[in-house]
Parts: C-alpha cells; structure tokens; sequence
C-alpha cells in the first residue's frame, strides 16, 4: 500500500491549489495519455465490508456490503481523462445526438429539443 492510498479528497483539494503540485498532477496526466499507460499502483484497490443496517441477523453474507476503495489521485487522473475524451467526442460530433444520458453538460433541454426533432421528423 502506497501512501496515496491514505489520501482524502478534502487534503487532494488542498494540495492543487499549490501550482508546482498542480503542475505536477497535470504532467502525470499528461503522461498517461501520451504512453497510453495506466500506473500499476492506481490499480491497486482494498475492499472494506459493512454492515447493512437493520438486519435481524449478521449471518449471511447479504447482510453486508463491500466497497471498493481506490487511490483518490488515481481516480481524479481518471476523471480528467475521460472529461478530455468526452470533449474530444462531443466537440468532433462522434456521438449521435439521442445518446445524450451519459454526457455531461446535457441538460433536459437537450433531450427535449433533441425528442422534438425525432418527433417532427417521424
């Protein structure tokens, strides 16, 4: 176990308000997109079982729920990969326009303006 594993997005938040860390973080990033690699220690995950509340019994294994923990700078490199792939995507109109569920910045307009074309045009 790394010591990232420790750390909470609260002190991550922290740390990138600090340019050299920023800088940092970015160059990693970037370096994973250009090698088209993904660090072996971002892969690393430990599991944490808890009780479901409200159970009679804590006999079977129903009775509880795991969860997945992940190296927090992991996770952010990877949510700014896939925000630059989704730019990528929408700005280069390679996604059709009724696939709009998983995108961000799609807003219920959208859907309605793209629900009305469909419409208009059947």
């Amino acid at each position: 176990m790394n010591l990232t594993d420790k750390l909470l997005w609260r002190h991550l938040k922290i740390m990138l308000k600090d340019s050299i860390y920023l800088r940092n973080v970015v160059a990693i990033t970037n370096a994973c997109i250009k090698l088209g690699h993904w660090p072996s220690h971002f892969k690393i995950s430990s599991t944490i079982v808890i009780p479901k509340p409200n159970k009679l019994s804590y006999d079977s294994p129903k009775s509880f729920r795991p969860i997945i923990l992940l190296n927090t700078l992991g996770k952010l490199i990877k949510k700014v990969i896939s925000d630059r792939i989704q730019l990528h995507v929408v700005t280069n109109n390679f996604i059709h326009h009724s696939q709009l569920g998983g995108l961000k910045f799609k807003f219920m307009t959208d859907i309605g303006v793209t629900l009305t074309h469909f419409i208009c045009m059947g």
